[in-house]
């Protein structure tokens, strides 16, 4: 398929609460091979499909190596101590800010043949599943973030050159 355009901070479809996948159709499939080919664009951990402007609940992402999609997606497990950990978006381009995550996500799901998968992991792939979601929910990082924080980066968006 094709590598998308990434929409940013101020499109609204980022702030949509995406809408569950009801069949696996062209469509999906499609979309998923969309979100695929755009996650392996270099320096990439994660694709929701709202940032590629479709509102349906599934997102690619490449942590270590490992590549692959989930489709409706609802995280199982959240567990371990938050910590802060620097976090970015693809949406929000150049911004990174210390975010509160879990160091451990489970999410299940399914795939293009309606199968029910689980994709689970720490660090920079409990990260992504985290965010993603949060994604397909209308949340962007910057909404997790302190208040001072949020300010800040706030001020950036405001000041970037892609605003």
């Amino acid at each position: 398929m094709s590598v998308r355009e990434i929409r940013l901070f101020g499109d609204p479809v980022l702030k949509t609460v995406s809408d569950e996948v009801a069949e696996i159709d062209e469509r999906t499939r499609g979309l998923i091979a969309d979100l695929l080919d755009t996650v392996q664009v270099p320096g990439r951990a994660g694709v929701a499909a709202s940032q590629i402007g479709v509102n349906l609940r599934a997102f690619s992402y490449n942590v270590d190596g490992q590549i692959g999609y989930i489709i409706n997606p609802v995280i199982e497990e959240l567990s371990g101590e938050p910590e802060m950990v620097d976090e970015g978006c693809l949406s929000v381009p150049g911004l990174w800010f210390p975010t509160r995550r879990y160091p451990f996500a489970r999410a299940r799901g399914i795939d293009l043949d309606g199968n029910a998968i689980e994709v689970s992991g720490t660090g920079v792939l409990a990260q992504a599943l985290q965010h993603e979601t949060d994604h397909l929910d209308g949340l962007l990082y910057l909404d997790r973030l302190e208040k001072p924080e949020r300010r800040e980066a706030m001020r950036q968006v405001r000041e970037s050159k892609w605003f």
